[in-house]
């Protein structure tokens, strides 16, 4: 499965962050509407979501990770779809919704981070940081470059929050 180190923040203006991530990108940024249905799971580290980005187009992600404030190694692996209506159905019949949530992202990348800067709806602006780890590569490693970037995002520890959106949706 491939891995990350992950961090999510509160933040004050999308707009603001994405000024500061525009000069440090090396690609971006790219506008994503996203439409992500959760589904319940046994084990509360675990998530799976089908993520949609238009009526043919989807991903099936499944994902593991601490539900903790601060950078956390994450686990996930993603699946193509064409048919995420038929898709969320059936998961819907078989395990049940967690939760919806819809997003706009501003995606950057800045070397091998993606930086999401998303307006989530019904809670706010947030930033999100993913560090893409190589095979057999020390989260230590990623967890240094997120804590470097978030300092040169202007992003602190107290902005910092835990768990999923649908969680924060749920709380």
């Amino acid at each position: 499965m491939a891995r990350n180190i992950e961090i999510k923040a509160r933040i004050d203006s999308v707009d603001r962050v994405a000024s500061i991530a525009l000069t440090l990108a090396d690609q971006g940024p790219i506008e994503i509407a996203q439409d992500d249905t959760f589904f319940r799971c046994n084990d509360s580290a675990d998530r799976l979501k089908l993520r949609t980005f238009a009526p043919d187009r989807a991903e099936l992600i499944f994902y593991r990770r601490a539900n903790s404030t601060g950078p956390k190694e994450s686990f996930y692996l993603i699946t193509p779809c064409s048919t995420p209506d038929v898709l969320r159905e059936s998961l819907t019949l078989a395990w049940g919704q967690a939760g919806r949530v819809r997003k706009q992202r501003r995606l950057f990348i800045v070397g091998r981070t993606r930086v999401h800067l998303d307006r989530v709806e019904g809670l706010g602006e947030f930033l999100e940081l993913e560090v893409v780890l190589e095979e057999g590569e020390s989260a230590e490693a990623g967890t240094a470059e997120a804590h470097a970037l978030m300092s040169q995002l202007g992003i602190s520890i107290d902005q910092l929050v835990q768990g999923a959106y649908v969680d924060l949706i749920n709380g």
